[in-house]
């Protein structure tokens, strides 16, 4: 922790957040989120800064309804799937669009160059204020029968969270089905749904492997996570509370960030009972490999349908942006017109 924190730490007044945090089954909350906040945070504010941190499966809230309820100022600070907030704004999907970046320097490479645009909109509509950018690993499709690859999915009934991945599942003739992730298993076991989608370790912790047998690991996004703040909270505080957060909430965007790297690397040995194996549970999954046609592929619709039907929703002016944001960042262009 910088001296700057140490510091500022001294005599802060102090403050109690009420807050909803993430999915208590996706690593980031036991391993990031709430010892940041129940053990780290008091210990670093000598006492002056605590909060109580529910994650957002023990109060039952439905996760597209995050950002209204930070905007009522229901609670403090919030983590959410931005992309899950695209009903409300379509900008909340540019850092997430299915299949946009591959890896997590260039995901996070997304996050930052769409940061001002985010945090504009959120301020401006949403009387919130974005604080830090996270990630879960990518998102694949589970299924509940062993799938030969790509051109299996045709046809088949896939759970997806957001617009983006229905706009990739129509380039490939699936069926995209709008469904929370708390109602997913029961949802597989059901065989409601052929496949789903979720992150290769979120759905390994939260017990997929006991409902389906295949993964097959063609990213369609990385689930983003945001991290913000209720606007009446933040200017509520004294700037040097202000500033000391803002120093620790830089950590804490870190640690996210680390922990995504760890997961993404360590997903595929949990999902087939290998080791190392630290924040899984060893599973017997068929991985089903993306061949280089269907990467070939992958990227044709990402270029194509994804883009697309995302500038579609957004407007021309909102894709002009993304462009000259995102687009610029990764080498891409969504139409304008």
């Amino acid at each position: 922790m910088s001296a700057v924190g140490v510091a500022g730490a001294q005599d802060l007044p102090k403050s109690h957040f009420k807050i909803v945090g993430y999915h208590s089954t996706v690593a980031i909350s036991p391993r990031v989120e709430l010892p940041f906040w129940r053990e780290h945070m008091p210990k670093v504010s000598k006492g002056a800064i605590t909060a109580d941190v529910t994650p957002i499966d023990h109060m039952g809230i439905d996760d597209k309804t995050m950002l209204r309820l930070l905007r009522m100022g229901v609670m403090d600070f919030a983590m959410m799937d931005i992309s899950k907030m695209a009903g409300d704004d379509p900008r909340f999907e540019g850092v997430d669009l299915a299949g946009l970046t591959l890896d997590t320097e260039k995901a996070r490479a997304a996050c930052e160059a769409y940061r001002q645009v985010l945090d504009r909109q959120m301020q401006k509509n949403w009387n919130s204020k974005l604080i830090a950018f996270g990630s879960s690993p990518p998102q694949v499709f589970w299924c509940r029968e062993v799938i030969g690859g790509l051109n299996d999915l045709k046809g088949k009934k896939i759970r997806v969270f957001n617009p983006t991945m229905r706009d990739f599942l129509a380039g490939i003739g699936a069926t995209a089905v709008s469904m929370a992730f708390a109602e997913v298993v029961p949802a597989l076991k059901q065989g409601v749904v052929d496949c789903a989608v979720t992150g290769s370790l979120s759905g390994n912790t939260a017990g997929w492997p006991e409902v389906t047998k295949s993964l097959y690991p063609m990213s369609v996004g990385w689930s983003i996570i945001v991290f913000a703040a209720n606007q009446n909270t933040w200017k509520r505080l004294d700037a040097r509370t202000q500033s000391f957060l803002l120093e620790q909430f830089k950590t804490f965007e870190n640690q996210m960030w680390q922990l995504n790297k760890v997961a993404t690397a360590e997903a595929e040995n949990c999902n087939t009972g290998k080791q190392p194996c630290t924040l899984g549970k060893p599973a017997n999954m068929t991985i089903v490999p993306v061949k280089p046609e269907e990467a070939e592929m992958h990227k044709k619709l990402v270029e194509g349908a994804v883009l697309a039907g995302w500038a579609k929703r957004c407007g021309p002016e909102c894709a002009a942006e993304w462009n000259n944001t995102v687009g610029k960042t990764l080498g891409l262009k969504a139409p304008v017109n």
